[in-house]
């Protein structure tokens, strides 16, 4: 874990627009640009390394909003796997397949005054 902890820093992406929602029903050109908006965040916001780490990682997915309502943070993994996404285009990952991420795993992380997704990465 200690190798993962300093190849990988706590990444935070602010929210570059609205939420992508597993229970949303948006039409798929609607949803094509929050999940293009949300993954070129990711990859601004991805460090950058000399080369992608190619050892495989489990991926935590802190959820901030400004808001105390309740909400399930699991029905968020769409705006998740998008920075996930983002991250493989910042190479920072070799790949986002099985052989190499587990996750995100979505978890509430608080109150913030606004959203942000923090990720945080462990060796497997």
């Amino acid at each position: 874990m200690s190798v993962v902890a300093s190849a990988f820093p706590v990444v935070r992406v602010a929210a570059p627009c609205g939420w992508l929602n597993s229970n949303d029903r948006r039409h798929r050109q609607a949803e094509a640009k929050l999940v293009r908006a949300w993954r070129e965040a990711a990859q601004a916001a991805a460090p950058r390394f000399s080369r992608a780490y190619d050892e495989p990682v489990r991926v935590w997915c802190e959820v901030w909003k400004p808001r105390s309502n309740r909400y399930d943070p699991g029905n968020l993994y769409p705006t998740a796997k998008a920075c996930v996404d983002g991250f493989r285009d910042a190479g920072m990952l070799v790949d986002d397949d099985w052989r190499h991420v587990e996750g995100p795993h979505m978890v509430h992380g608080g109150l913030c005054s606004e959203g942000v997704l923090v990720f945080r990465f462990e060796a497997l």
